[in-house]
């Protein structure tokens, strides 16, 4: 009797998981199996609570298909060939992925199936379109601008979704163990994780698709589609929701579809550039960065004094998420106006987000910072002018910076040129000392 393992990663889910579908299309016993690396789970409060939510609604799911979840805690590989020795599987699925640490697991579990003569397969499923499966036509291996791959990616054959299972049969007797206690996350408005809750959240966005192409930036608004954090854990399928978005007309769908777009982008340039968390994708400008942590610890509390860039800074506190215009101005706020290291602003995002992976947290913090993939290296984000572009009335600020709450319209965005009557009573500090002065986002 054929038993293969499925090694759950980031893809948590049973719908259009083609790696779960080949294995119950090919043995009789399949082995769900997630492993607890305790190496990853300090990383990030907010995403170990996301993880663990996202484990009890898979179990959940394969329970109702006559499975369960295997538990274990360990190593990866190490816990997955001890498994394997257990319950004598003749191979391992496993969903491809790109980051350093994942390939060094794949590499790790190919030589020890090797070892051990197991089969080893790898599938698709954390991207529409594979990492590599487009590439330049006149070499260099990935795209390196995003117009280009677009349209390479726009006219790739994707593949068919994977039929989801409606009965999976695992051995006799194995022990599938517990999952721990649910981790405290430290964000007290975080979204719940799960593949139930993601098709929940996915069937609502679609229902107001239309105007998204207008609305993204409007900070205000807040009519993104809140699907990022399931995207990264696998809850949903990449595939799935740009299929599901391409199924609606209009200016809107198709701008969602594009944002995908740049989250694939951004994971074939990892493939290409495992270490674009740590090294600069594009090497100059980046010994430029001076050091100041009073002026770090002021961007990480949202004390800043510059009102736009405290309430995306807030925001990405108490809900473990950010706004995308404000990822890109408080980035830029960190990088170009205080000159500090993008590495900095990756590691603290890493920690908060529960959307944070390696490739597009990375990625998108290099494109901000002018080492990475923008073809405009130099480009500065004002921030005074974005929040009066993309916050108007200033409503996304006084959501999230109270002390501003009785000051209304615009002027909201530059509080330290109320009278000083209004302004000593606001409870709110005024820009930070060490750059009070610069005229390029202080003048009106």
């Amino acid at each position: 009797m054929r038993t293969l393992i499925v090694l759950f990663t980031r893809d948590l889910r049973v719908h259009d998981n083609p790696a779960l579908a080949a294995a119950c299309a090919n043995a009789e016993r399949v082995v769900p199996l997630f492993v607890l690396d305790p190496t990853l789970g300090e990383l990030s409060p907010n995403r170990s609570r996301f993880l663990h939510q996202s484990l009890a609604d898979l179990r959940e799911s394969l329970r109702k298909r006559g499975a369960d979840l295997v538990i274990r805690t360990g190593e990866p590989v190490a816990e997955t060939m001890k498994l394997a020795g257990e319950v004598q599987a003749d191979g391992i699925a496993l969903t491809q992925d790109v980051s350093g640490y994942a390939r060094r697991r794949e590499r790790r579990l190919a030589q020890e199936c090797d070892r051990h003569r197991l089969s080893l397969r790898l599938f698709p499923g954390t991207t529409v379109v594979p990492p590599g499966e487009v590439r330049p036509s006149g070499g260099g291996g990935h795209y390196k601008v995003f117009s280009p791959y677009y349209r390479a990616w726009e006219s790739a054959k994707w593949r068919d979704e994977a039929t989801t299972p409606r009965k999976i049969t695992i051995p006799d007797g194995l022990s599938t163990g517990r999952l721990p206690a649910l981790p405290r996350g430290e964000s007290p408005d975080a979204l719940d994780g799960g593949e139930s809750e993601g098709q929940r959240r996915l069937k609502t966005w679609l229902r107001h698709i239309g105007p998204y192409d207008e609305l993204h930036d409007d900070m205000a608004a807040d009519s993104t589609s809140r699907l990022s954090a399931y995207l990264r854990f696998g809850c949903l399928s990449p595939l799935a929701v740009a299929n599901a978005a391409r199924g609606h007309d209009g200016a809107g769908p198709a701008a969602f579809v594009r944002q995908l777009g740049w989250r694939d982008f951004y994971y074939q340039v990892t493939q290409a550039f495992p270490k674009i968390s740590t090294k600069a994708y594009r090497k100059s400008g980046d010994s430029e960065w001076r050091t100041d942590q009073d002026a770090l610890q002021h961007w990480q509390d949202g004390s800043t004094g510059v009102p736009i860039v405290d309430a995306g800074m807030r925001q990405l506190q108490a809900e473990g998420f950010m706004h995308n215009r404000a990822r890109l101005i408080t980035a830029a706020f960190l990088t170009k106006h205080l000159g500090l290291d993008w590495r900095e602003g990756v590691q603290w995002f890493f920690r908060w987000l529960n959307d944070g992976d390696v490739a597009n947290n990375s990625g998108n913090w290099q494109w901000v910072a002018g080492t990475g993939n923008d073809t405009k290296p130099y480009r500065r984000f004002n921030p005074i002018r974005q929040a009066e572009r993309f916050d108007p009335d200033g409503v996304y600020v006084r959501r999230y910076v109270p002390e501003l709450s009785s000051v209304s319209g615009k002027a909201v965005h530059q509080p330290w040129r109320l009278p000083d009557t209004v302004r000593a009573g606001l409870d709110y500090p005024g820009p930070l000392e060490s750059h009070r002065d610069e005229a390029v986002w202080l003048r009106p």
